[in-house]
């Protein structure tokens, strides 16, 4: 066996913003508050789905092992890790004297304990994730062996976000199905409340192992779903960060001294994702002919839209994986505006027109403005685009159900590629809401989680996209740009490309 792999101990610290002080009242306690775009969906690294939901647990739950901005692994509870038997067998060393927050060891035991719930909980968004671990070995208190049932290039990486989150097996078994509601992990802040969209609540964790670089006493989140109200906020003073700031909103802000933006090029993408399969709302026009996905894909202006909306900050795209990565199929580009294309498709069809598309929308303003946008741009080739305006959690879960035809959804992306593409393309994908099918799909899928060689990984990935342009299961739409912004006040924000608000090292001075 080689020498197990130390991993850098520089952990990467991330952007947060110092927080002030309730209104009106005096407290010795630095507090932090954060604007969000959304309301997280549950606070449990097994089932959580958000982005929204990872700043949090950002806070709250450390994982295995992280990232730093040019996507290399680095540790956290972890300290180094070993494969052998030929990329089956993953030995991971664990950190010494680390705690969750009830007080509880956070050890191989509750290592094997997490993985194993994410794997075989019910439901369970993580278990595609890492779905070639067969066995969860505790080999000494700080020592844990994952036995796989085939190579699996992306499991290291899987392990640096939601599926690498440890939780208190003694609380789990206390909570049962209500633990979203008092989550215990073992991060830099420990859960205080919760009050569905107005605000989540944390307070530093006085035992945290890495407690001498967390400067903040209380972090309070904030899900602000309307872009210019998050802003104005800022401005206000009544937040010290806000994640997703307009393009439109960059001119006000970079003008504002005491405001500091931050750009963010993010992992992932933003589509719209087709029903194929997910039950009666499948059958639709869109749903069943491939022909009237590639007509409406074809009215859609990229370009307008990112100029329009976006003050042209994104990049236009035809796939899930972002030009930083080196998985990016420089050879797919993103589609352009082809109406006459687009007609003659549809009168193939025969279909009687307009053909109606339900699309169904997060209450973002941006995103209203975008849906009404290719509204009227697919108007154009036949198509009579109702749009569905509704709130980002209760949208999940009805996607889940197959209540949609379209859907306008992002997807915060991943520093492997197959983070970006497994779970939506694959047929038991656990957010694969319209059950996309496609068994040559299925293959190359697994067959590139077993390939070490970038080169020979790439060549099947491409495969894969070549596929899935044809299908069209998700139109994708454009790469953004993460712009945070945050208070002059707030010193120590180091910015990762995931984007989430990493509280290690945050400083705020007093006002």
């Amino acid at each position: 066996m080689s020498k197990f792999r130390t991993l850098m101990a520089a952990m990467t610290v991330s952007g947060m913003t110092a927080l002030g002080l309730m209104a009106g009242a005096a407290s010795a306690q630095t507090t932090m508050r954060i604007g969000l775009a959304e309301d997280p969906d549950a606070l449990d690294p097994t089932f959580a789905r958000t982005f929204v939901g990872r700043i949090v647990f950002a806070g709250l739950c450390d994982k295995l092992f992280d990232i730093d901005n040019d996507l290399k692994i680095v540790p956290q509870l972890a300290t180094g890790f070993e494969w052998s038997d030929a990329g089956k067998t993953l030995t991971i060393k664990l950190r010494d004297g680390v705690l969750f927050h009830d007080g509880e060891k956070m050890d191989a035991e509750a290592v094997r304990f997490s993985l194993d719930r994410h794997l075989n909980a019910p439901r369970s968004g993580r278990r595609a994730e890492i779905s070639v671990v067969q066995t969860i070995t505790v080999v000494d208190p700080l020592t844990v062996r994952l036995t796989l049932s085939t190579a699996f290039a992306p499991l290291v990486a899987q392990l640096t976000d939601r599926a690498g989150m440890m939780v208190s097996p003694k609380a789990v078994a206390a909570a049962g199905d209500q633990f979203a509601a008092k989550p215990v992990c073992a991060g830099p802040f420990r859960f205080v409340e919760r009050i569905a969209q107005d605000r989540i609540v944390l307070e530093k964790f006085p035992q945290y192992w890495n407690v001498a670089n967390v400067h903040v006493d209380r972090v309070i989140y904030q899900p602000i779903p309307d872009s210019s109200v998050r802003f104005a906020n800022l401005q206000a003073g009544a937040l010290d960060m806000i994640e997703r700031l307009q393009p439109t909103d960059l001119p006000a802000a970079r003008r504002n001294t005491r405001l500091r933006v931050v750009p963010i090029s993010e992992l992932g993408y933003q589509g719209i994702t087709i029903n194929t399969g997910n039950g009666e709302r499948a059958k639709s026009p869109i749903g069943s002919d491939p022909r009237v996905r590639e007509a409406f894909d074809l009215a859609i202006d990229r370009a307008v839209i990112n100029q329009v909306v976006y003050n042209g900050e994104f990049t236009p795209t035809a796939q899930a994986v972002p030009p930083s990565s080196p998985f990016h199929n420089k050879d797919l580009k993103a589609s352009t505006r082809n109406l006459d294309r687009a007609k003659a498709l549809m009168a193939q069809t025969g279909l009687r027109q307009p053909v109606v598309v339900n699309l169904t929308t997060p209450p973002n303003p941006d995103l209203r403005q975008v849906a009404e946008i290719v509204q009227a741009m697919t108007k154009e080739a036949g198509f009579d685009v109702r749009i569905n305006v509704m709130e980002f959690a209760s949208s999940l879960n009805a996607a889940e159900r197959g209540e949609f035809e379209a859907y306008l959804l992002a997807w915060s992306g991943r520093p492997d590629p197959d983070g970006n593409l497994y779970v939506f393309i694959t047929k038991d994908g656990p957010q694969n809401y319209g059950k996309y099918l496609n068994p040559e799909v299925d293959r190359l899928m697994d067959e590139q989680r077993t390939i070490a060689d970038p080169a020979q990984r790439m060549a099947v990935l491409q495969k894969i996209s070549t596929i899935t342009a044809a299908d069209r299961p998700i139109l994708y739409m454009w790469h953004r740009t993460n712009f945070l912004a945050h208070g002059q006040r707030l010193t120590g924000f180091v910015p990762v490309t995931d984007g989430l608000i990493r509280l290690q090292g945050v400083r705020l001075a007093a006002n």
